[in-house]
């Protein structure tokens, strides 16, 4: 466990907690949630210019569903929240079969509550990968927080841990998959990442069953109208 410690502290990761504490919180959680903008990508938007979204990440949060799979025997509820209409996040979101997709939501803490009585999911089971001020609502609740990096913004990063909204920084930024980062460490802290790349190397029956599964999910998508959270079909 030190040694895999040791690893992203060389890598650059900041351990806000013990690595020990992030351990002992992992095993609580049941739910992975992640912003969009600033943790899939660089966040950078303008006229007929959409946000994208890399293979290495997505293929880090696929490994992380199957490990979970392995350990519980469930694939864990998985969703993206965020403020915008992001086109590649609903692309992503469906082609890997997540649970959900909060959009249009600029005060995230509302996505969190529904989840909480929607998907009978509490705070201390979420896992929350952000990166920017628009997140900290839903960071102050849950369970545990993972934070990109971004060199362009020190004070904020100190904020972050000054008033403890997160438990571990990456050493990528968000264009540079910061998100691979993070699904690594936690199959990492949960010393199961030679285990599932060696089934998933494999294709073996339980990843093939995983597969299966995970094929079942239809991706749920809300927006927030007039203070109210509403189901469409995208």
């Amino acid at each position: 466990m030190e040694n895999i410690a040791s690893i992203f502290e060389k890598n650059g990761g900041e351990f806000s907690l013990p690595f020990s504490s992030i351990t002992e919180k992992l095993a609580n959680i049941k739910a992975f949630l992640f912003d969009w903008d600033g943790v899939f990508n660089a966040g950078i938007k303008g006229e007929n210019v959409h946000s994208t979204f890399s293979e290495a990440d997505s293929m880090g949060t696929n490994l992380l569903r199957f490990s979970y799979w392995l350990k519980t025997g469930k694939i864990p509820f998985t969703a993206i929240i965020t403020g915008e209409n992001n086109l590649s996040a609903f692309k992503l979101a469906k082609r890997e079969c997540f649970d959900a997709v909060y959009f249009g939501f600029n005060h995230k803490i509302q996505a969190l509550e529904h989840i909480k009585t929607y998907y009978l999911i509490e705070n201390n089971e979420v896992s929350f990968c952000f990166d920017d001020v628009l997140d900290l609502s839903l960071a102050q609740k849950a369970g545990l927080r993972f934070v990109m990096s971004r060199n362009a913004s020190p004070l904020f990063l100190e904020y972050i841990k000054k008033n403890n909204l997160g438990d571990y920084i990456s050493a990528n930024e968000g264009q540079n998959h910061a998100v691979r980062e993070i699904c690594e460490l936690i199959l990492g802290l949960n010393n199961q990442y030679e285990d599932v790349l060696n089934q998933r190397i494999a294709y073996n029956e339980a990843y093939q069953q995983y597969l299966i599964e995970k094929k079942k999910i239809k991706t749920q998508f809300f927006t927030i109208k007039e203070n109210e959270i509403i189901r469409i079909i995208i």
